[in-house]
């Protein structure tokens, strides 16, 4: 008897509200540029309604003009209807809350500070997006460390540096180098210590037009410490968002240990 009944037991269940799994987003609207990356990596161009205006201003090849996107106005999102907004960390934070008064929620995605954070990172994407898993990346091994240690400055912007304990030091050390600047976090560089003690390399984003904020990197001084080959080159898009592509970050960087 216990055997017959129990299968009318389950079905009843999995009809109740809140029992059974939630239908898969089919209608997914960004609200910025990570995300935005991510959805045109992982999912099904069918399913995505808008990506943020974003990526129209930091356009990259494999994204092409097929995914369309919004202009970031409250009227337009309304009315393209998202049934899953996803947002980053720190992108449209008015506009997230202007659309969560109005009880339209985005989930929020918050930014890796390390490598594996980047795995989980992906992964709670796909759960958004109701996909397995087992579609996400894993950190790869640790490339070979040269034998003698190699010192890589990260430069930005304003004379700016990347230090320890930030994600871009991970990618970095994980790549066979050793971050020249041994203090934690983002620091204004002291040029003369750079020009007495100089790195063994230099990753810098050439801009494509010249500004203020390039000068530092463009200071003579600096250029006659490290020789111009050791000035690198890396796809600098791949520094701006965390995920898959990470790892091919990773395997740029080294090659040129090589």
């Amino acid at each position: 008897m216990i055997n017959r009944i129990a299968p009318i037991i389950l079905a009843i269940l999995c009809a109740l509200p809140g029992t059974s799994h939630a239908a898969a987003p089919e209608r997914i609207l960004s609200l910025g540029l990570c995300a935005d990356w991510l959805l045109a990596h992982h999912a099904d161009r069918a399913h995505v309604v808008a990506l943020s205006q974003m990526q129209r201003r930091y356009p990259i090849d494999w994204i092409g003009p097929e995914w369309p996107s919004h202009d970031g106005s409250l009227e337009q999102i309304i009315a393209l209807r998202p049934d899953l907004v996803l947002a980053g960390q720190f992108s449209a934070t008015q506009l997230r809350q202007r659309l969560e008064s109005l009880g339209v929620e985005a989930q929020v995605l918050p930014l890796p500070r390390t490598l594996q954070q980047v795995v989980e990172y992906e992964k709670q994407f796909l759960r958004y997006l109701q996909l397995p898993d087992t579609h996400a990346s894993e950190v790869p091994a640790p490339l070979p460390r040269p034998a003698r240690a190699q010192r890589l400055l990260l430069l930005g912007s304003n004379g700016i540096g990347t230090g320890t304990g930030t994600l871009e030091d991970e990618i970095l050390e994980h790549a066979g180098w050793t971050n020249y600047l041994t203090e934690p976090g983002y620091q204004r560089l002291d040029l003369e210590q750079i020009v007495s003690d100089p790195p063994d390399a230099i990753l810098w984003a050439a801009p494509e037009h010249r500004a203020l904020a390039n000068q530092f990197a463009e200071h003579p001084a600096l250029a006659n410490a490290v020789p111009t080959e050791r000035w690198l080159s890396t796809d600098y898009w791949r520094w701006q968002c965390p995920g898959p592509w990470t790892w091919d970050l990773i395997g740029q960087l080294h090659q040129w240990l090589d």
